[in-house]
């Protein structure tokens, strides 16, 4: 017999709570693994390992999250936007906490009528190792090229991978696949999280806005 929603929702929090236990036992204490209960949001964290890296516990609320973290925002709207229950997943985006480098995934689960229920967020601390490698390379030998930095703000990052995504899908003479294409690669990197990079893509594609959310749109449909 099928479960009913409430009853999913209760089953999969139990799941993602002894995950996250097992895997508290393994990982290092500059990562945090998190549980949200969407539905209590003065209260969702239902389960924690490593909480001392944000200062979150069980029972804190869903606001208390990384600055700059705009990875449950987007997702939640994906959820709402995006047809099915299958989860949605953003991997592997910058944050930062307290002055301090991050690197987080987050996971939006939703039951069978499509509501978001869970969030499952991973957080590492990489301030130590962006410090080491920092160390070694002034160990490099005289004459020897640097590392390319990376942007250093926003605008230079959004531009360069505006710039990345036309260069690899043929700048100057874009048939309308090569456009769709140049906005998966920019989706991918996380453009469209931030504001702004849907008019900052269209500008560099000669297209409106709304063009961009078409071909968006048309590859949601496409993964589906």
């Amino acid at each position: 017999m099928a479960l009913l929603p409430e009853d999913e929702r209760r089953l999969t929090l139990n799941v993602l709570k002894a995950s996250i236990e097992a895997l508290g036992s393994v990982v290092t204490h500059n990562t945090e693994i998190l549980l949200h209960d969407l539905d209590q949001p003065e209260r969702s964290v239902v389960a924690i390992v490593n909480g001392h890296l944000s200062g979150r516990q069980v029972g804190s609320p869903i606001l208390a999250v990384p600055e700059q973290d705009q990875g449950l925002q987007a997702l939640l709207k994906a959820a709402a936007d995006q047809q099915g229950c299958g989860p949605v997943v953003l991997p592997d985006y910058p944050t930062a906490i307290k002055g301090r480098t991050l690197r987080s995934a987050t996971a939006i689960f939703r039951d069978s009528a499509g509501h978001p229920f869970a969030s499952l967020c991973v957080n590492t601390d990489v301030t130590g190792l962006d410090a080491a490698m920092g160390f070694l390379q002034s160990f490099a030998p005289m004459g020897t090229s640097p590392a390319a930095a990376e942007p250093a703000d926003m605008e230079a990052l959004m531009s360069e991978i505006i710039q990345a995504a036309l260069h690899d899908t043929g700048q100057g003479r874009m048939t309308r696949q090569a456009k769709i294409e140049a906005v998966r690669v920019m989706q991918e990197r996380g453009l469209f999280i931030v504001k702004g990079g849907v008019e900052k893509a269209a500008n560099a594609l000669g297209v409106t806005r709304y063009t961009v959310y078409n071909y968006l749109e048309h590859l949601r449909g496409a993964s589906q």
